[in-house]
């Protein structure tokens, strides 16, 4: 996977620097290096990044200030000399936070931190517009529709499909990643151990979910979200 990124850093040195990293990292695309907020406005806005490495304090208008204008798509690795400004940062949804002076390493870092995230975010996106996934089951890959799902239990290093046919399918898979790839809040994580396609529910009996014969528990951890969910589906 490529990512395109911007700089937007008043210091050239520091922007020279992001500049050198950016280039012998070869996930990342640079498409530009500007040396203010309102230089960077129109080129971006035309032609927008997935990723922009943005200095806090600028001259004119604040890397704060730039990041509550970008579309949400956009996403901010912020870099400055003080580390007081990291709480502002996340307040705008910042992937990361490096401080000055940046090592290659620290820089390696937060790009791995945002690989992972538009990682994921595709995987979301294809999954939730097609409506399937190919898992791996022995030495194949066998196709399972996402409509097709009651609910997912996690064994160790594996999960096991439940399907609307009857059919159990194993694969060796991480319950954690499946739960972030999988769209919300159709999906819910009900307890470390199950996913619920909350959307073929069909009974809960004293805060657990049922499907025929299953009872599948409702754990603390998950307990308001889910509840939530219900609440908003509940005709009172």
């Amino acid at each position: 996977m490529i990512i395109t990124c911007a700089i937007i850093d008043d210091e050239p040195l520091a922007a020279g620097l992001l500049e050198s990293y950016a280039k012998k990292t070869p996930y990342l695309s640079l498409k530009g290096t500007y040396n203010s907020a309102i230089q960077a406005m129109k080129d971006l806005r035309e032609n927008p990044v997935q990723l922009i490495f943005l200095d806090i304090q600028m001259p004119e208008l604040s890397g704060i200030e730039f990041a509550k204008i970008l579309p949400k798509e956009t996403k901010i690795i912020f870099t400055t000399a003080f580390s007081q400004y990291a709480i502002d940062g996340y307040k705008v949804n910042a992937l990361d936070y490096l401080l000055k002076p940046v090592s290659y390493d620290d820089f390696l870092k937060s790009t791995d931190k945002a690989l992972e995230w538009f990682s994921v975010t595709m995987k979301q996106d294809v999954y939730k517009n097609d409506r399937f996934m190919l898992v791996k089951t022995d030495y194949k890959l066998q196709r399972v529709s996402l409509d097709d799902i009651l609910y997912i239990e996690g064994l160790k290093d594996y999960v096991r499909f439940y399907l609307k046919n009857g059919e159990k399918v194993m694969s060796l898979m991480s319950m954690k990643k499946l739960d972030e790839y999988l769209p919300k809040p159709e999906f819910m994580r009900t307890h470390r151990s199950y996913i619920v396609h909350m959307t073929e529910v069909p009974l809960i009996d004293r805060f657990r979910v049922v499907f025929g014969e299953t009872y599948i528990p409702i754990s603390e951890n998950y307990k308001d979200e889910v509840q939530s969910y219900f609440d908003q589906h509940t005709l009172v």
